[in-house]
């Protein structure tokens, strides 16, 4: 019986595990992710790219209640490998961002256009956009700010 448990739990387990088989990346394009800190032999020669943003924090000043208002930080890649944004998320429903979807080259540059809905605001406001890519750091935060109202 103890037999007869062990070789289910081993054919189980290797059911699982070719599971995991097949063309890693394929569509992905991992390529381009890159972990300096990871346990692949990274030196200083090793290509990455870099987010750099000509300034991470806007503030709005102040906006009437119900009013819709957008920045657009600019950045560039000061890398020397491709650059690709894979999200941006905000602390919350009432501000999105948009970001370019293709990669950007060492050199290139481009806009990530946050915007900020003030309906059912008031008061000062705080949000935050988490920029994720494959640069190192991989998470980036941009901050708005705006006074709604009085």
């Amino acid at each position: 019986m103890y037999m007869r448990n062990t070789l289910l739990i081993c054919a189980a387990a290797l059911l699982l595990l070719s599971g995991c088989k097949g063309k890693a990346g394929a569509d992905t394009g991992v390529d381009l992710i890159r972990n300096p800190q990871s346990a692949q032999g990274y030196n200083e020669q090793t290509a990455m790219p870099v987010l750099t943003f000509d300034k991470d924090a806007h503030d709005f000043g102040r906006l009437s209640a119900g009013e819709s208002i957008s920045y657009s930080f600019h950045f560039t890649n000061t890398g020397n490998a491709d650059l690709l944004i894979s999200s941006c998320s905000a602390t919350c429903g009432c501000t999105v961002a948009s970001f370019p979807k293709e990669r950007i080259a060492p050199g290139g540059d481009g806009y990530i256009t946050v915007t900020f809905k003030s309906a059912g605001k008031s008061g000062q406001q705080f949000q935050e956009v988490t920029v994720v890519s494959n640069a190192q750091p991989a998470r980036v935060k941009l901050k708005i700010a705006a006074r709604v109202g009085q």
